[in-house]
């Protein structure tokens, strides 16, 4: 059994490459990602700041990196979706 997972795997191919398409999904995805942030984290300036806080909207740095995480989440689950239903 743990080894016919193993070899699954294993000898899985990579689901796609690179390219500006997938790159600009992410960047949407980061951008979504942020806005949803900006309008739900109740405390968005607790923590250290970041060099410009205008720039970055008002966030702190945790703030920032949860609300890129999660749309690096987001990103790799719609590119992947995407490439599943054969659109990428």
């Amino acid at each position: 059994m743990l080894t016919s997972t193993l070899l699954v795997t294993t000898f899985a191919r990579t689901p796609l490459e690179w390219s500006p398409i997938v790159g600009l999904i992410m960047i949407l995805c980061n951008i979504a990602a942020i806005a949803f942030g900006k309008s739900s984290i109740k405390y968005q300036s607790v923590g250290p700041e970041l060099p410009s806080p205008s720039f970055f909207g008002g966030f702190g740095v945790p703030a920032l990196l949860a609300t890129t995480a999660f749309g690096h989440i987001l990103g790799a689950g719609v590119i992947l979706g995407l490439h599943n239903l054969g659109r990428l």
